[in-house]
């Protein structure tokens, strides 16, 4: 249950704190006072989105803080599954800063909107007289039938197995998408690949060839130098080899005589013996050269391919071919390959879709169940509630697997004897709409495991008697679950085991929106004004009084 709410620098709020009563919460004012703003701060709690306009003062930070005591309540799989820790006090905030930037903790570990709303849902249902609209939409109706039916964790299972066939269908509905596109593409595919398999490219080949076709292109002029170069080198009669070697006997007779000749010498016989080898790799690729034109066109011809599949492809590389072979053969393959593909993920589509019929029919099943129940408990507490004439009909249809499995539900509703159960938008009224809600959350409330319940002026165009019995179910309810109730009715006012009054404090510059919990004589007073006005006579008074009394010295027992 929550219990202790604070709210800052929230719309005409600038700092309320509220400790709940464990049972049943009555919240009072004026129209305007503040009750929907502090609804809204609490709805920051559950996940709701916001934005700087909800801050009292633009230059300050938001803060809305929820203390929640989850003592008896078996919620501790969802921490585990949030990766958060559990304690039996959880500390729910919210931060919205000047610029925007929205913040959401829990027990001080920063988490996102998902995981704030799947923790808070569990632990607060806010009733607003939107929810009144929703009645009428098939998804809340069906999310009714779930919550009597307790189907928790079947849906768990059953949208997971959903999840599962959705992912397993799109990868087979993708290969049959793609093998329908490379099909088309198959032909030309193999084309290009067949044509630069044929090739037989190597990675280095293209700057051999070139290197190639250039010396042979040259061939002539190379090997008249390379013949020049070792006469130069190496002339029997006259070349640099013949002085140097002569240069080396000079230095080898006065070697002995110092170190510094010596070492002259053996520099001297070093470049010899290295001009040496060099006028023989010069002699030999000399002999190397041959004036080739067949080889120098068979180069040409293999070149010229190069450059045309370069241009065709639009590359400047034989890397570049290769990679695009590669890649052209896994489209061929996977292509051959594709009936084979598209059968396993057929078949892992079938498994799939079948697991998920399987946990649909166990939900459909489920439902249907308690379908009956429901129409039968409705009906009844209408009776009390003074709609001796009400029904209510579920429909069911069976229909293709969705989000929310295979059923679809129609709630048909009829206040007046005589009168066919129809959609509920088409037949309830303002006030009928409230009482059917009330009695649809009375009926849940006893399946969840909720800590707190808000009913948001859920009495809307309900009065005298039938206001009373809507108390007396708030105050049934609050046996076994915390209950606020914001209400404009005495009513059920008075069924509270505390009572808290929202008002304007305009004794500032800016007007402040204020709550405080009544006393015994203050609620008196509250009580008598909702009754008789701003004015309210001795008579009033003393009648609010006996009704407060009554309540609060007469101990409640099972409603009806």
């Amino acid at each position: 249950m929550l219990a202790h709410l604070l709210i800052k620098n929230y719309a005409l709020i600038d700092h309320l704190e509220l400790t709940p009563d464990p049972q049943l919460n009555i919240i009072t004012g004026e129209t305007g006072a503040g009750k929907s703003i502090m609804l809204g701060a609490i709805g920051l709690l559950l996940g709701s989105r916001a934005d700087t306009k909800v801050l009292y003062n633009p230059a300050g930070k938001c803060i809305i803080e929820g203390t929640f005591d989850l003592s008896g309540y078996f919620i501790e799989h969802l921490f585990d599954e949030e990766e958060l820790d559990f304690t039996t006090t959880c500390l729910i905030r919210r931060e919205i800063s000047p610029t925007g930037k929205s913040r959401a903790f829990i027990n001080d570990t920063p988490v996102n909107l998902e995981s704030l709303r799947r923790i808070a849902g569990q632990l607060m249902d806010i009733h607003s007289q939107h929810d009144t609209l929703l009645l009428g939409s098939n998804e809340f109706q069906l999310q009714i039938v779930d919550t009597y039916a307790q189907n928790e964790e079947i849906l768990r299972h059953y949208h997971a197995d959903f999840q599962a066939y959705r992912k397993a269908n799109q990868v087979y509905n993708r290969l049959i998408a793609e093998a329908a596109q490379m099909r088309k593409e198959f032909d030309y595919n193999q084309f290009l690949y067949d044509e630069l398999e044929k090739a037989k490219l190597q990675a280095d080949e293209q700057e051999q060839l070139e290197q190639e076709l250039m010396i042979l292109e040259n061939a002539t002029d190379v090997r008249e130098r390379l013949q020049l170069a070792t006469e130069y080198l190496d002339n029997p009669e006259q070349s640099v080899i013949v002085f140097l070697k002569n240069a080396v006997s000079s230095l080898n007779a006065i070697s002995k005589f110092a170190p510094q000749y010596e070492q002259l010498r053996e520099r001297a016989q070093s470049v010899y013996i290295e001009l040496k080898d060099l006028a023989g790799e010069i002699s030999d690729e000399q002999d190397n050269v041959e004036i080739d034109d067949t080889r120098a066109e068979e180069i040409r011809e293999r070149l010229n391919l190069f450059y045309h599949l370069q241009q065709k492809h639009q590359v400047k590389t034989l890397r570049e071919l290769l990679a695009i072979q590669e890649e052209l053969e896994t489209k061929v393959s996977r292509v051959l390959n594709l009936d084979e593909d598209i059968n396993k993920a057929k078949a892992a589509a079938d498994k799939a879709q079948a697991k998920l019929q399987k946990s649909a029919e166990k939900l459909s099943h489920s439902r249907k169940a308690v379908m009956a129940s429901v129409e039968k408990q409705v009906k009844t507490y209408l009776l009390e509630l003074g709609m001796p004439n009400a029904a209510l009909s579920i429909q069911h249809t069976i229909i293709e697997p969705s989000e929310s499995g295979i059923d679809d539900v129609d709630f048909l509703f009829s206040a007046n004897k005589g009168i066919k159960p129809q959609q509920l938008k088409n037949v309830a009224s303002g006030g009928e709409f409230s009482r059917l809600m009330m009695v649809i959350k009375y009926i849940l409330a006893s399946k969840r495991k909720l800590p707190t319940i808000v009913f948001d002026e859920i009495d809307t165009g309900v009065s005298g008697e039938i206001a009373i019995k809507m108390g007396q179910m708030m105050r049934e309810i609050s046996k076994s679950h915390q209950v606020i109730s914001i209400t404009h009715l005495h009513q059920i006012a008075t069924q509270g085991t505390a009572h808290y009054f929202v008002y304007k404090d305009n004794s500032s510059e800016k007007t402040v929106s204020k709550i405080r919990k009544l006393t015994f004589e203050e609620r008196v007073n509250e009580i008598a004004q909702m009754i008789g006005g701003s004015k309210p006579s001795e008579a009033i008074l003393q009648n609010a009084r006996e009704m407060l009394q009554a309540q609060s010295g007469v101990k409640q027992t099972n409603l009806f």
